[in-house]
């Protein structure tokens, strides 16, 4: 097999663009962008992925991180951009050569770039970034009003810090611009000087229309600044900034803001929104000790993750005094940020489970963070936990996957040399680059690695990859090996064709590799096994009378065996037979593999044993299923909070939060979980090997008691 470079690593993420069709854009139904510098009513430019395009695009990204000059590496982006202006490579290159010119302050080619790209591809997957660099530009030239359009047009989309960032940005714009400050300041003079009602009337309309839909906070906060009460304006523009207070969790201006708009303006026609919004701030602090909110998707399409989940949750509630609120969030993020907030305000919960998926996900945790509540997510997105410290994650992620396998492989059985065959979608690039991180970190070395399409069925050129059989031309052996045909100088087209056969399966694999990471699906698996046995790949090591056979056949004495490692998406459902479906499907070609696993049914830890027992006790009516990892992982999560509200009986968020953040050797059926600093659940995951009778526990404890005991 070939021995990779060290630039093929970073490729693995180009590979994902060069394997796979780039998904056609949804049609749009809320209307373009139409800031001036992203010009409307022309359709998109439909790219593809390019294989040439790509390489051409990572030899450009390889010149400008040699360049120090910025604007020359921009360059070298551009002519990628040129010879290939329909691909997604073209594209990020376009990309690529604005983030450059940017940095390099050329702030003018900066902006027409970008303005390229966005004009070109609006769901260009970096667009948000490119949008804000473009209006930053914009500003950096003097073209305040375009910056200003841009930027309030992703603040809009924004959350959090970053929507704070691009208002203050915009209000700079603005500012540049002169734009709605002087109309506004204008419009509050008439509301004070008109004489009679209907000029009154029509002055205050014109203040909540410019301060509804064009002034920003600056012009608001610049126009109310000085201003008398006793303006018939005044209410308008106090009820605005403290909805805008609100909006930026700025909870004692806000307060301020609302006390005094009830004093002076108590029969405005603002005044009962101002009343329940000062109560609902109020209610941010009252809290109900005892109340528990979950964040699932109970209806639509991911309706079935969120019931399993449910199912866990309240077991692990039953017994206890403890209320569970259940906010729906249909899998829509809008949804579950007005969830998040109504278990805040209106609930009173003191913590909150869930949600699952990732965009949900990360609106829950900006809201926990901002209203401080403490959030115990199960989703499996990296990172999300760095939010902030009232974020807390206990579910299976790829990273600790990889770590366990990596640990398990290097520390237990003693393999220092790897390959990775990996499906080309973001799950398969992720786990491939996490595993390869942690081989390296641990001291050992990836020999090679080879990607495939998501929905491919045979593996014969990536096992022949592999084994160095793909590409003869470079093997000495080979080129020996036809020498020797041409030698025998036959004339026979037929004979001679058979006799080259030959040859080519006379040349032996190179399996410089002991184990093969393959993080994909069972089904999949039970494909890509085979193919690795037609290249001589030995896999069934564990199996002394086929590695006999094997001998006799092959007339090898020293047999090269490697082992197969595999993911949680390893786990199969049992077959007709009894046996899981992996099995049932790769018969031998799967035996003595290695997965991991967040939670196992048929697991001896007597945590998980009580779990399975009492799931199946309670659910036994419904003729449901055993429990999988998702019912695991509620329960788990349901029994945490659980453990914290008993025993240490918190009655803020903030206490909530400390003791969860201590949590520690919490014994639950997914292990024994400890919360680290980053508030990330730690637990012995469970490493899974399989025979010709099923899958079996490891027990790690005990083989690395074995390994120290003999001194290896």
């Amino acid at each position: 097999m070939e021995v990779l470079s060290a630039s093929r690593r970073a490729l693995i993420a180009a590979l994902a663009l060069s394997l796979t069709a780039c998904p056609k854009a949804p049609s749009r139904t809320d209307g373009r962008d139409t800031s001036v510098d992203e010009p409307s009513g022309r359709p998109r430019v439909e790219v593809k992925a390019d294989a040439t395009a790509d390489a051409a695009l990572a030899q450009a990204r390889a010149e400008s991180q040699a360049n120090p000059d910025k604007k020359k590496a921009a360059e070298a982006y551009l002519a990628v951009r040129k010879a290939y202006p329909a691909t997604t490579a073209g594209q990020d290159a376009l990309y690529n050569a604005g983030v450059l010119y940017f940095e390099a302050k050329d702030y003018a080619n900066a902006r027409r770039t970008f303005n390229e790209l966005i004009f070109e591809n609006p769901l260009y997957d970096q667009a948000e970034d490119a949008k804000h660099k473009m209006a930053l530009s914009a500003m950096e030239v003097g073209a305040y009003r375009d910056a200003y359009q841009t930027l309030t047009s992703l603040a809009e989309r924004a959350e959090g810090a970053k929507k704070e960032q691009l208002l203050k940005e915009a209000a700079r714009a603005a500012e540049g611009a002169g734009l709605y400050s002087q109309a506004l300041s204008t419009a509050v003079k008439e509301a004070g000087d008109a004489q009679t009602p209907e000029d009154r009337a029509a002055a205050v309309k014109k203040v909540e229309q410019l301060v509804e839909g064009r002034a920003d906070f600056i012009d608001v906060a610049r126009a109310q600044e000085g201003l008398s009460s006793s303006n018939p304006a005044w209410p308008v523009l106090q009820f605005k900034l403290a909805r805008i207070y609100y909006h930026l969790r700025d909870w004692t201006r806000l307060e301020e803001t609302l006390q005094r708009f009830l004093r002076e303006a108590p029969d405005s026609s603002f005044a009962p929104q101002a009343k329940e919004l000062l109560a609902r701030a109020t209610r941010r602090v009252e809290v109900r000790p005892r109340t528990v909110a979950v964040l699932l998707p109970m209806t639509g399409r991911y309706q079935p993750i969120g019931e399993a989940v449910l199912r866990g949750v309240k077991l692990g509630l039953q017994g206890s005094d403890i209320e569970l609120v259940v906010k729906d969030t249909q899998g829509d993020v809008n949804k579950t940020g007005q969830a998040m907030e109504q278990l805040a305000f209106d609930d009173g919960a003191i913590a909150a489970l869930g949600p699952l998926l990732v965009d949900d996900t990360k609106r829950a945790a900006l809201l926990a963070e901002e209203l401080q509540v403490p959030l115990l997510t199960l989703s499996r997105q990296e990172g999300i936990t760095d939010i902030g410290p009232y974020v807390f994650r206990n579910m299976l992620t790829n990273s600790a996957q990889a770590r366990a396998i990596a640990d398990y492989a290097m520390n237990v059985k003693g393999l220092k040399k790897f390959a990775v065959l990996y499906p080309n979608i973001p799950y398969g690039v992720e786990l491939a680059n996490e595993f390869w991180d942690e081989v390296v970190a641990r001291g050992g070395a990836v020999r090679g690695a080879e990607a495939y399409t998501h929905d491919q069925t045979t593996f014969t050129s990536e096992a022949k990859r592999l084994v160095g059989r793909y590409y003869l031309e470079d093997r000495g052996d080979w080129a020996e090996a036809v020498r020797d045909v041409q030698g025998e100088n036959i004339t026979d087209a037929y004979r001679r064709r058979k006799a080259m056969e030959k040859a080519r399966s006379g040349v032996e694999p190179i399996v410089d590799f002991e184990g093969l990471f393959i993080p994909d699906d069972w089904r999949r698996v039970s494909l890509v096994t085979p193919a690795l046995a037609v290249e001589d790949i030995v896999t069934n090591a564990c199996d002394p009378r086929d590695l006999e056979r094997i001998r006799k056949t092959t007339g090898k004495k020293d047999l090269k065996t490697v082992t197969l490692f595999g993911t949680n998406q390893w786990s199969s459902p049992k077959g007709r037979s009894g046996l899981p479906e992996l099995l049932e499907r790769g018969g031998k070609f799967v035996t003595c593999s290695v997965y991991v696993d967040g939670f196992f049914v048929d697991s001896q830890r007597p945590a998980t044993q009580k779990f399975v027992k009492s799931y199946r006790d309670a659910y036994k009516e419904g003729g449901g299923r055993d429990p999988g990892l998702l019912e695991a992982i509620g329960y788990d999560s349901a029994r945490i909070v659980r453990q914290v509200l008993e025993k240490q009986r918190p009655n803020t968020r903030a206490a909530m939060r400390e003791a969860m953040a201590g949590l520690k050797d919490f014994d639950g059926a997914t292990g024994r979980t400890s919360f680290n600093d980053k508030r990330e659940a730690d637990k012995q995951l469970f490493l899974l090997s399989v025979d010709n009778k099923g899958v079996n526990e490891i027990n790690v404890d005990k083989e690395k008691a074995a390994v120290r005991g003999s001194g290896s």
